[in-house]
């Protein structure tokens, strides 16, 4: 681009190198860019909140599954359970797909070459999956009141700490698989073991209604910890301390697997 002359007599001006903008409004971009992402792809918008909503409205609405509950009490069973299986899709199955092609597209190695670096890219995906989340529980937290659900309010603070042990959780699984797996594979994994969970996992029905094995792996597994941790903390039953030390186990063992696995490029 041409630029104009300074002006005659004026001393001439020294062009200056253009500063860094400051790392919080890096990484703020960076997880505005990587919310848009998600919003505006079809498929992950299905994963993270229309399959979570109709899961709720089915098993909340229906008989469907016999939960071993009357129908007014369903709900309180379902709706944490859909809380923890939004988290699942987007900590770990959305974020272990988009990582996935960013790798295999290059984009982490430029990224991590910028201004934002290694630090500023982990952190920026980090809120944008809080910024998820926060939108799914607003999303299904409000439906699911509009269905009947009456969380304990006391039972908030511990719900907290369940969220974010498995977000660290699913995220650190999720960077595990994009940093190890081909993106096309990191995709087959990814939906599959979503489904694998769904199904078997104890995240959106309890462990103890999985037979045989199932029920008894369940709890062991991040998806049945942060279920159970949903359903005890929000049905007014206190903090279930084994789900969370199992959800902490489970973040601090892979992401130590991840520190030394995962691959930029």
């Amino acid at each position: 681009m041409t630029t104009a002359p300074p002006p005659a007599g004026s001393p001439a001006r020294t062009a200056r190198p253009q500063e860094a903008a400051p790392l919080a409004r890096r990484v703020g971009a960076q997880a505005a860019a990587e919310v848009r992402t998600v919003l505006r792809n079809g498929e992950q918008l299905v994963i993270t909140l229309v399959l979570p909503l109709l899961i709720l409205v089915a098993l909340g609405r229906t008989s469907l599954v016999d939960l071993g509950t009357s129908d007014a009490e369903r709900i309180d069973v379902v709706a944490p359970g859909v809380l923890a299986l939004a988290v699942m899709s987007t900590a770990f199955t959305s974020q272990a797909i988009a990582t996935g092609f960013d790798r295999r597209n290059g984009v982490l190695r430029l990224l991590a070459t910028t201004p934002l670096g290694r630090s500023g890219l982990v952190a920026g995906k980090v809120l944008a999956v809080v910024a998820l989340e926060l939108l799914q529980v607003a999303v299904l937290g409000g439906a699911a009141v509009a269905l009947g659900w009456r969380p304990d309010p006391a039972g908030v603070p511990a719900a907290l700490v369940a969220l974010v042990l498995g977000t660290a959780a699913f995220t650190s699984l999720a960077l595990l698989v994009a940093g190890l797996l081909r993106a096309e594979a990191v995709l087959a994994v990814a939906n599959l073991v979503w489904v694998l969970l769904l199904a078997g996992g104890g995240v959106v029905l309890p462990a103890s209604m999985l037979p045989g094995p199932l029920g008894a792996v369940a709890p062991l597994l991040p998806s049945g910890a942060l279920g159970e941790a949903l359903r005890t903390a929000l049905g007014g039953d206190g903090v279930a301390v084994g789900p969370l030390l199992v959800l902490a186990a489970w973040s601090a063992v892979v992401s130590a697997l991840v520190a030394r696995t995962f691959r930029w490029s």
